[in-house]
């Protein structure tokens, strides 16, 4: 008897390896596979203005980036003692308005620079729900705290999230002719909006996905979340707040993206670098023995023959 029901993937047509340059963005769970990329030391950026949920919101800010669109005085706003800016995660706010502008176009001009370079572009959609700014009409990516009677609450539609994944692969093909696409959607629940009211939003999320990636050939799906819903479904696997994938769910989905979009060639130095990361943690009860000594000098020879071949490795 099968009491499970496991979900096959088919294997990319663009690996990622060592020499691959990633960049990581979307909601919370990007924030996860990028942790396994440092984990494992690929070369990798994540989200670098904060956990973007909405697809409008990832687009608005890829575009900015690729065109050089620096932000100025006007894309901020003051308020409780902070400057904001709805484009952006709250972790960007600052006391100082200067600082905070030189900071977001030193950003700014950095992903510009990733997204020249880099190999494959991922991006988690976490929900279709979004918000427009009752002052201005226009969409926020997030809300910083501000009284939610200042936002009309949306549901981007299918054909709007479409066209938004749509310009974004145009506008970044023709920017950097050899990114390659995956797109995945949040295994995470938006339960805020309601059950009903979130199912509505990932089924928004799902079609217009694999409407757009149909389009593509050099974009691929990865299905996290049907990972997490089809094959662990059980709350063993959930964080304490019952949304959340726990870290046993997290490697597991981890495993399956290993087998699907990483190249085999690279599994026998990711197995090393595993081992040198433990080897590197291990805490001896007398450290200044001559066997933890010749073992720490056997790690060091490891590392030093890894980064002969990956200058780029940085293990310590």
């Amino acid at each position: 008897m099968n009491f499970r029901t496991p979900i096959t993937i088919p294997k990319s047509n663009h690996p990622i390896d060592y020499y691959s340059k990633v960049v990581t963005m979307g909601s919370c769970f990007s924030e996860n596979i990028s942790a396994k990329f440092e984990q494992y030391k690929f070369q990798h950026y994540n989200n670098p203005f904060g956990i973007l949920f909405q697809p409008d919101a990832i687009e608005n800010i890829l575009m900015r980036s690729i065109e050089m669109r620096l932000f100025t005085e006007g894309d901020l706003f003051f308020d409780n003692e902070l400057w904001h800016c709805f484009e952006v995660h709250s972790e960007l706010n600052n006391a100082d308005k200067d600082d905070m502008l030189i900071n977001l176009n030193g950003i700014l001009t950095y992903l510009n620079g990733q997204l020249q370079t880099c190999t494959h572009l991922i991006i988690t959609f976490g929900t279709a729900w979004t918000y427009r700014f009752s002052h201005t009409q226009k969409r926020v990516a997030n809300c910083h705290k501000i009284p939610q009677s200042n936002f009309t609450k949306e549901l981007l539609t299918v054909e709007e999230i479409t066209t938004s994944l749509n310009n974004i692969q145009t506008k970044l093909t023709e920017f950097n002719p050899e990114i390659k696409f995956i797109f995945t959607v949040s295994p995470v629940r938006h339960l805020k909006d309601g059950f009903v009211e979130n199912q509505l939003s990932k089924s928004h999320l799902f079609a217009a996905v694999h409407s757009s990636i149909s389009q593509f050939p050099s974009t691929s799906y990865f299905p996290s979340y049907e990972i997490m819903m089809d094959d662990l479904r059980d709350y063993r696997f959930y964080a304490e707040d019952m949304l959340h994938p726990n870290p046993t769910a997290i490697d597991y989905i981890w495993k399956h993206f290993v087998e699907s979009h990483i190249s085999y060639h690279v599994f026998p130095i990711m197995t090393e670098i595993e081992s040198i990361q433990k080897g590197l943690l291990h805490r001896p009860f007398n450290p200044n023995t001559e066997q933890h000594q010749l073992f720490v000098q056997k790690l060091h020879e490891r590392i030093e023959q890894l980064q002969e071949k990956y200058p780029f490795l940085n293990l310590f």
